[in-house]
This record gives structure tokens, sequence and C-alpha cells, in this order.
């Protein structure tokens, strides 16, 4: 599962999710994506999950890019304890990603096999997401 090599601070504040993506909205590798319409945290296992849809339906061929990365910590405290005595320690690791962002590419398949495979690993995915292509991004569509 992805996380970090190491961080500054082990715990961090929840934070915003507000405005759009500035960075990581266009295609940089692939010929189709898979773009985010809401603001969501994307877990590590969330990320693992669309990472093997999107092998199995592409039948190893191709190549695709995972374009995010979960390094924000969540913290929880255990069932059944009492309020306070400190935050809890990190449960889990999430990616903060807003409308726009470039998820995943894929290149090397032919358009219905990429279409069909992005479109599959959106459901695993806690937002609305889009498929677009690279003529689509270039024609302002």
């Amino acid at each position: 599962m992805l996380m970090p090599k190491r961080v500054k601070f082990r715990k961090q504040m929840r934070g915003r999710m507000t405005g759009k993506a500035l960075r990581g909205s266009d295609l940089e590798s692939g010929e189709f994506g898979l773009q985010a319409l809401e603001p969501a945290w994307v877990t590590a296992r969330q990320i693992e999950a669309v990472r093997r849809v999107i092998v199995r339906e592409m039948k190893r061929r191709g190549k695709n890019w995972i374009r995010i990365f979960p390094d924000k910590p969540v913290t929880a405290k255990p069932a059944e304890t009492r309020m306070g005595k400190g935050k809890g320690s990190v449960d889990h690791w999430v990616a903060v990603v807003k409308p726009g962002r470039i998820l995943f590419e894929v290149s090397g398949v032919p358009e219905a096999v990429a279409r069909t495979a992005l479109s599959q690993a959106a459901y695993k995915l806690p937002m609305k997401t889009q498929v677009v292509s690279r003529a689509q991004m270039e024609g302002g569509m």
C-alpha cells in the first residue's frame, strides 16, 4: 500500500478542500485519464483497488500512471475510548483530491478498452469522476 517513507510531522490537521485543482489538471503522459469532479479524500486502499481494476481490464497491455499519492495522515482513536487523552494514532493515509485533478492515466490500448477500464475504476472511488481524452482536452470540450 502507498504511504510516505518518512514525514516531517506525524500528525496533521484535517484542513479544507475548497476550490479547484491548480496543479495536475492536465494529461501528462497518457492518452486517457480519470478526472475528479468533486472534492474528496482518496485512501491508499482505494488507490490500490483502482490500480488493480485498471490492470485487470487492460489485460496487462499498455501503460498506466497513478497521478495521486496518499501523503496526509488520518488519525483515529480506538473504539469504546473516552474523550480526551490527546489525539489518536495514525490510522491510514489519504490523498487530498480537488475537482479537476487527473487521478489516473492510461495509454497504449484502444479507446474502448481505456474507457471501459477507467469507468470500471470509477466505481471504486468516493467521488464523481469523468473519463477525459487528450483530444478532448486539447479541443477544449
